[in-house]
């Protein structure tokens, strides 16, 4: 069976954790939405129901919430084989907190939550796939928390250059400046400084 990218893409990110038949996997991507969003276009905004989790096979996305003076905190980049969205939202299907927008034209693969749920009830195995997706999410939230406690500024631009050197040159000063927690001025400094060292 020859897949297409988007679709080989995703086979491969559920590969490493759990093992699939050839009809398994025409199932779960029967079960996908194929979506598209335009550079600067939202994929999500505050205020809406989470309706899918997404899975990006091109492009870079930001989500972020505001303070209440419209400063934006992005929380994280998605790019090309990370999955994104609202779990909390879309577990409970309260509006969420969070803007989810493209900082490049992006495509993605969105599961619905009654495909999500027939989804585990046809191939019981995803239900290991997903907890193990949310398990690993969990750790990156508390491991972001703990660092914007303990390290400083500084320390934490290297932190993410480090281990996101594919993204760090894919995203505006300003977004990483709202990513550090500090103005984009003293990102400007900081990134002299470390260029420097």
């Amino acid at each position: 069976m020859k897949l297409e990218h988007s679709h080989q893409l995703i086979i491969d990110n559920v590969s490493r954790f759990i093992d699939l038949t050839e009809l398994e996997k025409q199932k779960y991507i029967s079960l996908l939405t194929e979506v598209k969003v335009k550079k600067k276009a939202f994929l999500m905004q505050a205020g809406e129901i989470a309706r899918y989790e997404y899975f990006i096979t091109k492009g870079c996305l930001k989500v972020y919430t505001l303070n209440e003076d419209g400063v934006p905190h992005i929380s994280m980049f998605a790019v090309e084989d990370y999955w994104t969205g609202d779990m909390a939202s879309f577990m409970t299907k309260e509006p969420s907190r969070y803007f989810i927008k493209a900082t490049e034209d992006s495509e993605l693969l969105g599961i619905s939550r009654a495909n999500y749920e027939l989804l585990f009830q046809e191939i019981p195995k995803f239900e290991r796939f997903y907890r193990i997706l949310y398990q690993k999410s969990l750790i990156s939230y508390i491991r972001r928390s703990n660092q914007g406690i303990s390290l400083t500024a500084e320390e934490r631009y290297i932190e993410f250059k480090t281990k996101y050197p594919n993204i760090v040159h894919r995203i505006t000063q300003k977004d990483l400046a709202g990513y550090i927690g500090i103005t984009p001025e003293f990102m400007s400094k900081i990134i002299s400084k470390v260029n420097r060292m």
